[in-house]
């Protein structure tokens, strides 16, 4: 018998991740519309848009109940100003922040303080915030840079289901 693939594990693979609201994605849609896509551009959906904090991997199912309260850290709401489109190695299409916000610094600490105190890995390598627009884009041409301010009051843990119809499912939001 083949077992379905979209039929959940015992496990799934989590991120914390800001994301966009509806106005933030409908301007971040005109934006990705005037970039100049090369054919076989695997274009990310609106509903997938994200800004990951921290990758988590594989959790067992039966411990995400568990591991929320653990992942709620104060939130100074906070504008990150999305303007700097940028071609990444590997063909990577990305937009980037202006700057660092020191709200988004501390809130990136923060998670990483309390995935440590629940005894969860933290990537150590330098934290690099970006909104991931397409993959297999490398001959892509940016659009000119946007001015868009995301106004970002709440951070969620998120599922990576492996499903292209819908790539992510929010497990919960914490504001």
């Amino acid at each position: 018998m083949k077992m379905d693939q979209h039929l959940p594990s015992d496990s799934a693979r989590l991120f914390l991740a800001l994301l966009p609201d509806e106005a933030l994605r409908t301007a971040l849609a005109a934006h990705a519309g005037n970039w100049q896509w090369p054919a076989g551009a695997a274009r990310y959906a609106p509903a997938d848009w994200h800004l990951t904090l921290h990758f988590i991997g594989s959790v067992p199912r039966q411990r995400i109940d568990a591991l929320c309260p653990g992942l709620t850290v104060p939130l100074q709401p906070f504008t990150l100003r999305l303007g700097r489109p940028a071609l990444w190695p590997h063909g990577l299409a990305v937009l980037l922040p202006e700057g660092g916000p020191v709200e988004l610094q501390r809130l990136h600490a923060d998670l990483g303080e309390a995935l440590h105190g629940l005894g969860l890995r933290v990537d150590e390598r330098p934290y690099r915030p970006h909104l991931t627009l397409a993959r297999h884009a490398a001959l892509a041409v940016p659009a000119p840079p946007p001015v868009l301010d995301w106004q970002v009051r709440t951070y969620a843990l998120v599922e990576s289901t492996g499903n292209a119809q819908q790539r992510y499912r929010v497990c919960r939001r914490f504001d």
